[in-house]
């Protein structure tokens, strides 16, 4: 019987807290071959990323470990600090979700890239730099020498993803674990890392441990799969066995919230009577200094466009979804419709003009909310949950609204979380959690659109499913209408009446749901159809 390349048995892990031990892993068991990938998944604290820091001895002192983790019959938790130190990135690499984190931003791309090639192969500086060329232009960037000269922030997220995976592949290791690679990036982006990722793995033969909560991404790349759940694994197996006919109930409510473009969560299609809510007429928004200040100013002109000239409507009760890569310009009008950018052009709303903040009165605010994509960044740390909610009751409330901890109340509940939770600060809520109250706040005003900007991207998928369930009640409830920004096409496709495609800031196509499965749509719609991972599910 071949020896596994990582084979990890009986393995628990325990972390100190306060209160005492805080068990994390339970008894994890697998292995994986010499070019297999393993796929494991399981939401946000299920223990996925402390596997890999076990995995890759990045741990604390204070930890408790049972069982054993073995390379190549090597035992890692008995090895010792030199050999692990050894062991990184030679024998054993990591690809991690952020590529921004994982590059020194005070370092251009070749510097780093070669410091690994010299400490770990044993390379001069000038052949870590030529072997660090070729590398970039084998992960496909077209301009590799050029690259390696530049620092982090001049590179995109799939290009600084695509140094991390050359970096990774460099030393030629023989396990590499990647955990959430793409989740960072564009559909597109993701398409094209995944292919890399493929052609990489073929060629070299690496052993990789694939970490996702993505089960569509997971069915494509891997072979067999491990679910994980609170520290255990469930369940694993063949992928195709497993995802058709998964046996443990928590994979198979894993399963069932996957989104399902088939799976139409809202009826009919785009309200068509009557006026519109909302109509854009030819906005556009600029970043930068504008041409005549940069000549003034002796310096280059630095201006560029977030949209250019977009056009579109929005009837009462309404799902519409935009669509689009990182850079499309969907963020960029949503922030125009609300104030935060300024731009040319013309909103009408519900009749009204409006060309600018000036036109953007209470009565607008009130009418007009936006639930944004980290809930983390747009909730006050420093209030509590009442305080937060309070907030747009005194702003919007009418004339003897309550504002009491009844009305408060009634809105957490309307928002399925429970009345106690007015007391609580948003560190002390789940993502899923925050997130609720972020659409309650929203809802505070009782507002005829709602724009959600990438407000379930952070989500693990149940929770998405949760969430966006919750979404959808309350548009049935209220009829309120909704902007949807997403580069979820698989979920969008369940909730949305019509789609707006976005692409370097142009609006390129606006159909119907139903016509995205075939009829006439612009060469990068058709292209961001195809980059979508089908969606996993139980047979």
């Amino acid at each position: 019987m071949t020896t596994p390349i990582l084979d990890i048995a009986g393995y628990s892990l325990d972390y100190a807290t306060p209160a005492g031990f805080s068990r994390a892993l339970d008894e994890v068991t697998l292995s994986i071959a010499k070019g297999e990938v393993l796929g494991l998944v399981g939401e946000s604290g299920s223990g996925k990323t402390s596997l890999a820091w076990a995995v890759m001895r990045y741990l604390p002192e204070s930890v408790r470990e049972a069982g054993a983790i073995r390379l190549t019959g090597q035992d890692l938790i008995t090895a010792s600090e030199g050999e692990v130190e050894a062991m990184r990135g030679r024998r054993i690499g990591m690809v991690f979700q952020d590529p921004s984190t994982s590059l020194n931003p005070t370092l251009p791309l070749g510097e780093q890239l070669a410091e690994v090639l010299v400490r770990h192969r044993g390379l001069t500086h000038r052949q870590a730099w030529a072997e660090g060329e070729a590398m970039l232009a084998r992960v496909g960037l077209k301009l590799p020498a050029e690259m390696m000269r530049r620092y982090p922030h001049e590179a995109s997220g799939g290009e600084k993803q695509r140094v991390v995976i050359a970096t990774a592949f460099a030393c030629q290791p023989e396990c590499i674990i990647f955990d959430e690679p793409t989740t960072a990036l564009d559909v597109i982006t993701a398409r094209q890392i995944l292919d890399l990722f493929a052609e990489l793995q073929a060629e070299t033969g690496v052993a990789s441990l694939y970490i996702s909560h993505d089960l569509a991404l997971v069915s494509q790349i891997a072979s067999r799969v491990a679910v994980i759940h609170r520290g255990r694994i469930v369940e694993q197996g063949a992928v195709g066995e497993v995802f058709a006919r998964p046996q443990d109930a928590y994979t198979q409510k894993l399963l069932a919230a996957v989104p399902r473009p088939d799976h139409r969560l809202v009826e009919g299609s785009a309200p068509e009577a009557g006026a519109p809510l909302v109509e854009v007429e030819k906005v556009s928004v600029h970043y930068g200094r504008k041409p005549f200040l940069s000549g003034l100013l002796g310096r280059a002109n630095t201006q560029f466009t977030g949209n250019r000239e977009v056009s579109l409507s929005v009837m009462p009760g309404e799902i519409l979804g935009i669509v689009g890569e990182s850079g499309s310009g969907k963020s960029t009008l949503a922030r125009a419709m609300t104030g935060l950018n300024p731009f040319e052009g013309e909103i009408r709303f519900a009749g009204r003009r409006i060309t600018g903040l000036k036109d953007m009165d209470r009565a607008y605010r009130r009418d007009v909310q936006i639930i944004f994509q980290h809930p983390d960044s747009s909730l006050n740390p420093r209030q509590r949950i009442r305080e937060i909610l309070s907030r747009p009751l005194e702003l919007y409330g009418e004339a003897g609204t309550r504002k009491d901890a009844a009305a408060i109340g009634e809105l957490l509940e309307q928002v399925r979380l429970p009345a106690a939770y007015a007391e609580r600060y948003p560190h002390q809520l789940s993502g899923g959690e925050k997130q609720r109250v972020a659409i309650a706040r929203a809802f505070a005003s009782k507002p005829k659109l709602v724009i959600c900007d990438e407000i379930t991207s952070a989500l693990d998928v149940s929770v998405q499913a949760s969430v966006v369930e919750l979404l959808v009640d309350l548009q049935k409830r209220f009829g309120t209408a909704y902007l949807f920004i997403t580069h979820d096409l698989n979920l969008v496709r369940q909730i949305a009446h019509r789609i707006a495609v976005m692409y370097r800031g142009d609006l390129v196509d606006l159909v119907d749901v139903a016509a995205l499965s075939g009829g006439t749509l612009h060469p990068y719609t058709r292209s961001l159809l195809e980059a979508v991972p089908a969606p996993a599910h139980a047979a």
